[in-house]
């Protein structure tokens, strides 16, 4: 276990060792034009979008919920609130499309007025120059762009609807109603301008319209109205709307507030309402019955010749009397009970407050007023949860089914109360018929008024107690006054919302900044070149020696490649002394030393270092010889500017001799032997014995022998000369040679033995240390000579030198 987390701990560190900040920034700043070139795409596709988005405007309003009834606290009504939770109820009101399509109508916003732009268009609402009434046929029409144009006096005009791709137009007259089979129009213009100021407007300007159903108004409503929570101990909610038009979402917002004022009045003065409307009902009916009671009662006196101030004093009369009203009055109750038993069993929705109605000042009211009260409690619960729920889901069904048990239990209730009744009254008549017959003198009459009397008085009674409940719940119905308080109004024009500058600029900057770490990141996983030693030295497992680095020539290079004695100071001679220098650091023995130089495949600038290196030993007094053995692609006689008639092929076929075929340079210590004729066979004459007895001969007459070496990449003639030499020297260029050449190196070292191998890396733009790139390793080659004349570190030196000039106010 503890291995396995070694080799992963192992794993993470060579991965983040091997990322290469200093690589990331040269690699940013060699993109800058497409980056530069990115910047201002984005910001100029911001510019766009600001320019021409339809901007989209917020109006915010306040209102707080209280719930609070004072009729009904003075009248002792109980006005359970089951929901419990008043503003999420109040937001779910507001929210509903029932609501909200009241303010649709009162507002009467169906019709939508627009002028045409080149890129966008602007809703006119209440600056519309002209207005319609539309009586829609075809539904259809609805949600089509209208186009309408005037004439030059403004009196008539046509409207062209777009069908698909076939437009229809009819000509109508300005305040006259068009009729077709599809609408019915009305165009009138805007009293609010002038003639002039609507031919301005349409001037240049395309104006069309389009009519929405009061529902898909209504929809799209819903989806702008936003509604928050401000606090919940103040019951305070903030509303707000969007809208392309500010003065619409201003108009919008406000109707919201005031209409849910009308609407909450109106939704608890409900029950109010229905119980009036019972009570009406009734006092019609209960006043005929006390009009013709007072009738039969006035005809009867005036028949029998009794006055007023006439008392039957008989106390059975009096006795006979109560019994008869107790018998009236449990009449009157089992007829009620009777209704109240029919409306339960055939109405599956129980009108609870006609129910209380029904049964206020009778006997039976205390005993099932638990009863009711329990189903008028399920009937709110219902009515409150189907602002969020279907009728047909569970939670419903589960309350229903409590109803009906409810619903059962009352009547049972009910039941049990008119049998009671039946008993009560089978006594009252048997006692009625026991005084009946004790009745001295003319009994009937005395009987028959005791009956008009007390018929009139219970329907007196009755009708008083109908006008009183009515006085009530007219009282109750007033009082229900919203007490909801509108706090704050949207008073200005609505807040632009979108485009928003500020975060449109934060797009854009996070687009930039994401692109340009995109854009630099593929470029570095993608980067399989060598730009360092560092990076020949960590994808390479062998102990390299690493000599130095070239810088890349900012001209294009001579055609003799040797350039270290046209500048001796600049950068590049530099270069090659310190590579000189590190020599001595690989091999230090007294005596001869031959040099082999080669790289994984051509261009990669081999015989340019060769020369150069050669150049450089030459000018520290060093007798030097460079040959060219890459028999196949021969560079060296083109370097030196000479023919290659004869050379290495023929000195290696014994067609000449080695000194004929040693030349002079411009540098008096410098020779050179080119490749001469290119041969058939070049890997046998490099294999030969022929060639270490030539580089046995010229040990004998120079410092150093210098051979430029075929890439070994490609063939395998250079590792004989490498295996000989006593400095084998591997070339890499930057940015050219591909990472995977370094594992050529291990090869070399373990397969062909090869000792003491040096690299050298050509081509290194120094410019890149602008940008913290190190192209050294252990060495720390900076090279900051900027004086002398001539190449790369002259012109290095003349900027440097103007720019110092400018700083210190120099010309």
């Amino acid at each position: 276990m503890d291995s396995e987390v070694d080799r992963y701990k192992e794993r993470v560190e060579r991965f983040s060792s091997s990322i290469d900040l200093s690589l990331f920034l040269y690699l940013f700043f060699k993109s800058k034009y497409i980056i530069i070139s990115f910047l201002i795409i984005i910001f100029t596709l911001a510019f766009l979008y600001l320019r021409y988005s339809q901007p989209v405007y917020e109006s915010k309003s306040k209102i707080q919920i209280i719930s609070d009834n004072a009729a009904s606290k003075v009248l002792q009504f109980g006005q359970d609130d089951a929901n419990g939770n008043i503003i999420a109820e109040a937001i779910e009101q507001m929210r509903s499309k029932v609501f909200l399509k009241r303010v649709v109508e009162k507002l009467a916003i169906e019709i939508s007025y627009y002028t045409e732009g080149t890129f966008k268009s602007n809703e006119l609402y209440k600056m519309s120059p002209y207005f319609t009434k539309v009586i829609i046929k075809n539904p259809n029409i609805y949600g089509l762009k209208q186009q309408i144009e005037f004439n030059s006096d403004l009196s008539a005009g046509k409207i062209t609807i777009y069908k698909g791709k076939t437009p229809v137009s009819y000509n109508f007259k300005t305040g006259e109603w068009l009729k077709n089979e599809d609408f019915e129009i009305n165009v009138y213009l805007n009293t609010a301008y002038k003639k002039d100021e609507i031919k301005a407007i349409f001037q240049g300007n395309k104006s069309y319209f389009i009519v929405k159903s009061a529902d898909e108004v209504t929809s799209e409503l819903q989806s702008k109205l936003e509604t928050r929570v401000l606090s919940e101990l103040a019951m305070t909610i903030l509303l707000m709307v969007k809208d392309v038009n500010p003065e619409k979402s201003q108009d919008i917002v406000n109707a919201i507030c005031s209409e849910f004022l009308i609407y909450d009045v109106e939704r608890k003065s409900e029950s109010s309402k229905n119980i009036l409307e019972f009570i009406d009902s009734q006092l019609s009916q209960v006043y005929s019955d006390l009009k013709l009671a007072e009738t039969k009662l006035e005809s009867f006196k005036k028949d029998k010749n009794i006055g007023d101030n006439d008392v039957i004093l008989n106390s059975n009369l009096i006795r006979y009397s109560t019994i008869e009203d107790q018998m009236m009055r449990l009449e009157m109750e089992e007829k009620i009970l009777d209704q109240i038993q029919k409306n339960i069993s055939s109405n599956k929705n129980i009108d609870v407050y006609q129910l209380v109605s029904m049964l206020a000042g009778t006997e039976e009211e205390n005993m099932v007023k638990e009863t009711v009260a329990s189903i008028q409690k399920l009937l709110i619960e219902k009515e409150n949860m189907l602002y969020a729920v279907t009728p047909s889901s569970e939670n419903i069904k589960q309350i229903n089914y409590q109803i009906e048990i409810q619903k059962d239990l009352l009547l049972k209730s009910l039941d049990a109360v008119r049998i009671k009744y039946k008993t009560r009254y089978k006594n009252l008549l048997e006692k009625s018929a026991d005084y009946k017959s004790k009745f001295d003198q003319n009994p009937e009459d005395e009987v028959e008024l005791s009956r008009l009397m007390r018929v009139y008085s219970i329907s007196e009674k009755y009708y008083t107690m109908l006008l009183e409940k009515k006085t009530e719940f007219s009282i109750s119905k007033a009082g229900f006054v919203s007490k909801n308080i509108i706090l704050e109004t949207a008073v200005n024009s609505g807040t632009i919302v979108s485009p928003s500058k500020k975060n449109t600029l934060y797009v854009s900057i996070v687009s930039f900044i994401a692109f340009t770490l995109l854009l630099v990141a593929i470029q570095y996983f993608l980067h399989d070149k060598i730009s360092s030693l560092n990076e020949v030295v960590r994808h390479t497992s062998a102990n390299l020696n690493t000599l130095g680095i070239v810088p890349k020539f900012d001209k294009n290079i001579p055609v003799s490649q040797l350039i270290i004695d046209k500048s001796p100071k600049s950068i590049i001679a530099e270069s090659f002394r310190a590579i000189r220098s590190n020599l001595q650091f690989i091999n230090n023995e007294p005596g001869p030393k031959i040099i082999s130089i080669t790289s994984t495949i051509s261009g990669e600038g081999k015989t340019f270092v060769a020369i150069n290196i050669a150049g450089i030993l030459a000018f520290s007094g060093k007798k030097t010889i460079i040959i060219d053995l890459d028999m196949r692609k021969p560079k060296i006689h083109r370097g030196f500017e000479v023919d290659n008639d004869k050379g290495m092929s023929t000195i290696l076929t014994h067609m000449t001799e080695i000194d004929e075929c040693i030349r002079d340079s411009n540098l008096p210590l410098l020779k050179f032997i080119t490749a001469g004729p290119i041969p058939p066979n070049p890997s046998e004459l490099i294999m030969s014995d022929k060639l270490k007895e030539m580089v046995a001969y010229l040990k004998t007459k120079f410092d150093y022998v210098i051979i430029d070496n075929p890439p070994v990449g490609l063939v395998t003639d250079g590792l004989t000369t490498l295996q000989m030499a006593d400095y084998p020297i591997y070339v890499f260029r930057a940015d050219y040679s591909k990472r995977s050449f370094a594992q050529i190196i291990d090869r070399l070292r373990n397969e062909n033995k090869i000792q003491h191998l040096s690299v050298i890396l050509n081509g290194v733009d120094v410019k890149k240390n602008t940008y913290g790139y190190n192209y050294g390793y252990g060495y720390g080659y900076g090279y900051g000579y900027t004086y002398g004349s001539g190449y790369y570190g002259d012109d290095v030196e003349k900027k440097k030198r103007k720019f110092l000039s400018r700083k210190n106010g120099t010309s």
